[in-house]
Order: C-alpha cells, then structure tokens, then sequence
C-alpha cells in the first residue's frame, strides 16, 4: 500500500544539465484542525517537507475529533488508512481495542531510528498514552489542561482585590456572592463541563473517576464518580446556579465568546484557550490554577490532559514508518514544541520545550502561561490523577453532560444525576468490555 510523489528535481541548470527523476515517499496525516490551529499544523507540516527530501507529509481535515475517528475506522476496514490519525483523549481505549489497526509508536520509533527518549516528555503527557509498563502507544500532539481565568477589571469593579487570592473554591465562593451583589450578571461559567468539573476534578481532588486505575489496568472498570467529593462539588455549582452566579452556556466551549467579551468574571476552560482570549478580550485578565476544596484530604494532586495524539496506522511498508518516525521526532523537537506551545496555550509535550519557552522569557512576558504545566508536573501522579482509559467515553460524556444539565436546570439533585449517569456509563463500559475481550 506504498503511495510515492513523483518530484523532478532540475540542477545544474546553467549548464543544461539534470538529475534523474526522484521519489519522496509520501505519509498521510489526517488531522481535526481548521482556522489558526489548522494554519499551524500546515505549517509544521510545511517546514518538516522542506528539511528533507525524501519523505512528503500530505496533511489531510477530516472533521471534528469524532468525525476524524470514525472517518480513521472506516478507512483502516476498506484498506485505505492514513499513516497518521490524530484521535482526541477519550478515543485512547477505543484505538487500543482495534486490534491490528494500530502500530505502537514506541515500535515505529526503535525501528525507525529515529531520536526518541520516553524519559523526556512531561510524564503526566506521556503517562495518558502508554501501556503500564511505560511504553508510549501513541505521540501527544496537542494536550492541555483547565485552568480559571479571571477577569481583574470585574473583580475592581466589585471592590474586590484584583490580585485576591482564589486557589480554593470556598475563596472563589465568597467572591461570587459579592460580584453578584455588585451586579455582576455572570459570575462563573464554564467550557467542557465534564472534562473540567468531574475528570479533572477527580484527578486534582485524588478521587477515582472510576475503579481499575480509572480503567488503565483492566477493561472491567466500573465509574465511581459519585463518590461524596464530586457530588458536593456538583451540588454546590447547582446552588450557584440557582442563585444566578454560574452560567451554563453549553456542552462545549459555548460560553468562551461571554468571557472574552467581558461578561463573565471567572470562566473555567482550557489553557488552550489563552491565544483566544488574548486576541479578543478588551479587559485585564488573568490565569490561576484550578481552585480545590479544602475539604479534600488530598488536594490539589494534579490535572490531567484533554487534547488529542497521533496514532500510527498498520498496513504500510518499512519505508513509510520510517518517515514516520522522522517526522514524529520532529514534531517533538524542542523548537517545535515551543512554538507551538506559545502559539497555542497548548502544553509542550517535552520537558526541553519547556525549559527553552522559560529560558526564552515567554513566561515572564505572559504571566500565567506556565500554571497549566506547574499545576500537572508539581506532584507525581497517582492512579486517580494519571487520567483515564475508558471505552466509549465519547458517549459517556454525553450522558454526564445531560444528567448534569438536569442539575443546573433543579430538576434533579446532584446525588442523583451522578448514581444515574454512573449507572447509564456503567451500561456502555460492559458493552465495550465484552466487545473487546
């Protein structure tokens, strides 16, 4: 299934001379990017094509993340899978049940040749995508992680110090009731709702999302997101939100367009989200890490990841996987990752990116642009904060996301909507445990 682009490479031109006809073997890479993260995908892709000749990457949209995932199936049944699918985090178990579909990128990678040392990713990035012995199933592209933003002119305009501290919910608590006092129409909304307020919530409050390890030691997981700390934290955003203080605008990141216009005083979203509102907020913001409640023994642990990673596809020859890993090992360079991380609010996938974005200055010259990294690598994980490996999770957060709407609507209590989503989830991991033995 070896696909090649035929190059004609002319020299010697100014005497009348040329070289034979070359063949740069060519990797398909389907991709869910389109307007600025897209442009700087095409770029990466641009510069690598321009440093060698002998491979081609043909970057290819093919939809949202879920779009992507299902076109990446389909294609790999009728025998015309790319050599690269970008698959958002939640598809993680989903890839590593398609039995024969995938080729470890630890694999590609020895093979290959190519430069690659595990050890020098950020850990809570690699440790989402590898086996438990360590070995890295599939590249992290884009991760990231939530944070709060803040918007400082709402708080000086309550009367509120700016630079307040706002590291644990009950602080945040007491600041909303004196926005809203002062007239503040949204206080806190909020994107990606399951993602930030029960996965990530669980993993910085070091509280199982679901048994197994969160499912990275078995298939036969069971949620458990119902647990006490969870249903607390969720009844009091239902409080909130019967109180006018917590807008819901939506199941992804809806609400995004009312903070960057200077609606909301606090919005919990991810740090990918810093270029968006940088380009378009006309107020003095800030980034803080995600609050914690004090009550919780053992908080603040560690966020964990969103985003997506590139899965490589079986069914190609030697050569193509060796490009492969070419252009994996460029992708993790450190010059690369850096720019990307600055230019997107992304986490750099390696700890030299890292330290060149800091050696650079970047963070000194956009204050809270490291907290995302700070607040993932400051501890070591745990088996609750190193993420989460369930099947169909994709559909699983849809229920999750309609029990919790029922919370901030008061049609349901919190204890409720978790045991029924739990229940509901706990449906879908038996189907995709017996579908995968």
């Amino acid at each position: 299934m070896r696909k090649t682009l035929l190059k004609t490479v002319l020299a010697g031109a100014l005497v009348g001379t040329s070289l034979p006809v070359t063949a740069a073997t060519e990797i398909q890479w389907w991709h869910a990017f389109t307007g600025r993260l897209g442009d700087l995908l095409a770029e990466q892709v641009e510069k690598f094509n321009a440093s060698q000749s002998d491979y081609v990457v043909v970057g290819s949209h093919k939809g949202n993340y879920s779009e992507t995932l299902n076109a990446g199936i389909a294609a790999f049944r009728a025998g015309e899978q790319p050599h690269l699918l970008m698959v958002f985090e939640v598809g993680t178990a989903t890839m590593m049940g398609a039995k024969g579909a995938i080729k470890p990128v630890y694999e590609v990678m020895k093979e290959g040749g190519a430069t690659f040392e595990p050890d020098g990713y950020l850990p809570p990035v690699k440790g989402y995508y590898t086996t438990p012995g360590g070995d890295m199933l599939s590249l992290p592209y884009n991760s990231s992680t939530p944070v709060l933003y803040v918007n400082r002119d709402a708080l000086a305009a309550a009367d509120l110090d700016p630079d307040m501290d706002l590291s644990t919910w009950e602080m945040v608590d007491a600041a909303m009731d004196k926005l809203k006092a002062a007239g503040q129409d949204c206080v806190l909304t909020t994107a990606w709702q399951s993602w930030v307020h029960l996965e990530n919530f669980s993993a910085y409050h070091d509280v199982a999302f679901s048994s197994k390890d969160n499912g990275f030691t078995a298939l036969d997981t069971e949620l458990s997101f119902n647990g006490p700390i969870q249903v607390a934290h969720i009844e009091a955003m239902g409080k909130w939100a019967k109180e006018g203080k917590f807008f819901y605008a939506g199941r992804r990141n809806e609400g995004g367009a009312n903070f960057r216009a200077g609606e909301c005083a606090f919005f919990t979203e991810s740090s990918a989200g810093y270029a968006g509102v940088k380009a378009e907020a006309e107020f003095d913001f800030e980034i803080r890490p995600l609050p914690y409640w004090t009550a919780a023994e053992g908080a603040p642990q560690n966020t964990i990841i969103g985003g997506s990673s590139l899965w490589v596809m079986e069914g190609h020859e030697a050569e193509e996987y060796k490009g492969v890993s070419e252009f994996l090992a460029f992708l993790s360079s450190s010059d690369v990752q850096a720019k990307w991380h600055q230019n997107t609010g992304y986490l750099p996938i390696t700890v030299e990116a890292y330290e060149q974005t800091k050696t650079e200055g970047f963070y000194e010259e956009n204050p809270g642009t490291d907290i995302a990294i700070l607040q993932m690598t400051s501890k070591p994980t745990t088996p609750n904060s190193k993420g989460l490996r369930l099947g169909s999770f994709d559909q699983i957060r849809g229920i999750i996301d309609e029990e919790l709407e029922a919370v901030w609507t008061g049609d349901k209590s919190a204890q409720e909507a978790m045991d029924n989503a739990v229940k509901r989830g706990n449906q879908l991991l038996r189907r995709f445990e017996k579908t995968n033995k």
